[in-house]
C-alpha cells in the first residue's frame, strides 16, 4: 500500500439475487483515518455491500482492495486477520456465554486486552459485565457488546451496520460519541445508518 492510497477501494462491484440487482455497479474509496457513512432506503442494497466487503456474499462482477491488495475472493475470517470486521445489523453475540466468554473467543490467539477494546469496555459501561451472560442485557448493551466484538480483532477499518438501531435518543447520542473517539484514535468506519441525527453527528461524509 502506498502512501496517499485509500484504505479501502471498491470498483464496480455488483451482486443480483436472482432478477434482483442489489449493488449495481457501484465504487468507491475510503481513506484511511476517515469517518463515512452510507444512506439510502430499505432494499436499496446497504447491508449487502457490507456482506461483499466482508466476505459473507462473493460479488458477480468488480473488485475489492484493502490496503492495496485485492481481497474479492478471500474468505470472512481471513478478511478479519487482514485488519477487516463488522458489526452486524442485528447482534450477533453469543447469548448463553457470558460478556467475558465472548470476548475471549473474539480475541482468539490474541493475548490480553488491546488499548482500544479497554476504552469501549469502560466508555460503554462493560468493563464490570465480565460475569453477565450475554443474553441477559439489555438491547443497547448487546450492540455494544458486539462492537467490542469487533474492536477486539483490532480492525483498521470497522464496519458498523445500523449500530443504534432500537436505541434510545441517549443511548444513540452515547454511541455517537464513542465512535467519534474510536475514529480519533485511528480507526477507520464505515457505517451504514438510518438515524439521521446520528449521521450529522458523527459522519465526516456521507
Amino acid at each position: 500500500m502506498k502512501a496517499g492510497d485509500p484504505l479501502l477501494r471498491v470498483e464496480d462491484l455488483t451482486k443480483a439475487f436472482g432478477g434482483v440487482r442489489a449493488v449495481d455497479h457501484l465504487s468507491l474509496a475510503v481513506p484511511r483515518g476517515e469517518l463515512r457513512c452510507v444512506i439510502g432506503p430499505n432494499g436499496a442494497g446497504k447491508s449487502t455491500l457490507f456482506a461483499l466487503l466482508s466476505g459473507i456474499h462473493r460479488p458477480d462482477a468488480g473488485r475489492i482492495e484493502f490496503k492495496g491488495e485485492v481481497i474479492t475472493h478471500l474468505s470472512p475470517f481471513k478478511r478479519v486477520r487482514k485488519g477487516l470486521c463488522q458489526k452486524f445489523q442485528t447482534p450477533r453475540v453469543y447469548r448463553g456465554l457470558t460478556v467475558g466468554q465472548n470476548l475471549l473467543i473474539a480475541r482468539g490467539r490474541r493475548h490480553g486486552t488491546n488499548g482500544r477494546l479497554a476504552f469501549a469496555l469502560s466508555r460503554l459501561s462493560l468493563a464490570d459485565r465480565t460475569e453477565t451472560l450475554a443474553g441477559e442485557l439489555p438491547h443497547s448493551e448487546q450492540q455494544w457488546l458486539e462492537i467490542c466484538l469487533a474492536l477486539a480483532t483490532e480492525p483498521d477499518l470497522l464496519l458498523l451496520d445500523e449500530p443504534t438501531a432500537g436505541m434510545t435518543p441517549q443511548e444513540t447520542s452515547l454511541t455517537a460519541d464513542f465512535v467519534l473517539e474510536l475514529n480519533r484514535q485511528g480507526v477507520t468506519v464505515l457505517v451504514v445508518e438510518h438515524d439521521m441525527a446520528f449521521v450529522r453527528q458523527i459522519a465526516h461524509r456521507v
